[in-house]
């Protein structure tokens, strides 16, 4: 069984030009700083759901796809054999050992499916994710903190299918930013107390150019996902009223953004004016990007990270065949170390996975290696690098 994987957006090729204003001085991980985990797309439905241990309805309405068993298959079949139930820690793998040991302050995902058992599927989509409520453990398990949710998965399975998703993650007692029953519920900051440290406001938007339908967008009196209106100076202002209203002085914004394809390393000229716009005018410390389905360079300005794509985290496509070159199988663990007092950046540690049998486990030394080249080749026009340590772990400089 093959199939090939479909790109929903492509990046369209734009110049950038270098400006470099801000560089991560060489420190060590200290426990002043605010540390943060950031990763890309957990995609924790459709074909992961079912060896979950409560598998909802497998239907698809994919054009080559027709039951989310059939991703499964397809894993089986590049990989082995997977296990069948599997414990909710089960896709975390290795990942947990490393989260364990760092103890980040907070942890931030791009939780890319809906939580539901809505039949509501929507008209249209290509691909349409989901994962059985009942299996939210899965999240839980690595005590996610705050999932963002402006991406264009969250409402496949309609309205009543968001508002699962909500309540499930709610119970869960898992905050969520990006969706709601209305705009003021999607544009809200999920608001994180770090004790000693202050807090971290997390906002979460989403764009078309990800693929969202604009119909998506939440209105006074619509649910949907916070969508952004164009990447214009009046959405800058829209953007730095809403966190002025929220942020307090030293609050450490995180502003994370589901925007551009799914493939290929140019960063739009128009996303990186955006970034620093948002940084500059808006209050902005960390961007969080996400939609491409691998990592994409990283910037560092007036001392602020700037993650233009963290590449997927978890997914379920094992087997499928198509844009092999850009090793869709490696994913990057973020670590942000943030000082509380001046909200800069203070390091960027990496730790280098790899996703095989629906599970994360540590990338061998030469994917590691890959990693850093591409980190290396991507962050020359941003003026940053990337350099090997102890145990494959990637710092940045």
């Amino acid at each position: 069984m093959s199939l090939s994987l479909p790109s929903t957006r492509a990046d369209k090729v734009m110049p950038v030009v270098q400006e470099n204003k801000g560089r991560v001085p060489k420190t060590s991980a200290r426990a002043d700083l605010l540390s943060l985990f950031l990763c890309g797309d957990v995609m924790a439905g459709r074909g992961i759901d079912q060896i979950l241990p409560h598998p909802g309805n497998p239907i698809l309405y994919e054009r080559y796809m027709k039951s989310a068993s059939g991703y499964v298959a397809l894993a089986e079949d590049a990989n082995g054999t997977l296990p069948k139930p599997v414990e909710y820690a089960y896709i975390w793998g290795e990942a947990l050992a490393e989260l364990e040991s760092r103890q980040p302050d907070v942890r931030i995902i791009n939780l890319e499916t809906a939580v539901t058992r809505s039949d509501e599927v929507e008209a249209g989509k290509a691909v349409n994710y989901r994962m059985h409520p009942d299996n939210i453990g899965s999240i839980s398990a690595a005590k996610i903190d705050c999932c963002a949710l402006a991406n264009n998965h969250v409402l496949d399975w309609g309205y009543a299918g968001l508002a699962e998703t909500l309540a499930a993650l709610k119970k869960a007692n898992i905050k969520t930013a990006g969706a709601g029953l209305n705009i003021r519920e999607a544009r809200a900051p999920v608001i994180l107390p770090v004790s000693g440290k202050g807090r971290v406001l997390v906002f979460s938007f989403g764009s078309e150019t990800s693929g969202i339908p604009w119909s998506w967008g939440a209105s006074e009196n619509k649910p949907g996902v916070n969508l952004l209106r164009g990447f214009s100076a009046k959405t800058i202002r829209v953007i730095a009223d809403v966190i002025s209203r929220e942020k307090r002085a030293n609050d450490v914004v995180v502003m994370s953004i589901h925007w551009g394809g799914n493939w290929g390393y140019e960063v739009p000229a128009q996303h990186r004016e955006f970034a620093h716009r948002l940084i500059d005018e808006a209050g902005v410390d960390i961007i969080h990007g996400h939609s491409s389905h691998h990592v994409k360079g990283i910037e560092v300005y007036r001392q602020k990270l700037i993650l233009y794509g963290c590449g997927d985290f978890l997914n379920d496509y094992e087997g499928i065949s198509g844009h092999e070159s850009y090793r869709g199988d490696l994913a990057l663990m973020y670590f942000a170390g943030i000082d509380p007092a001046t909200n800069i950046l203070a390091d960027l540690c990496m730790v280098p996975m790899q996703i095989r049998r629906f599970r994360l486990n540590r990338a061998s030394g030469n994917d590691a290696l890959w990693l850093k080249d591409i980190l290396n080749r991507e962050g020359k026009k941003f003026g940053t690098w990337v350099e090997s340590e102890a145990d494959n772990m990637l710092m940045l400089r």
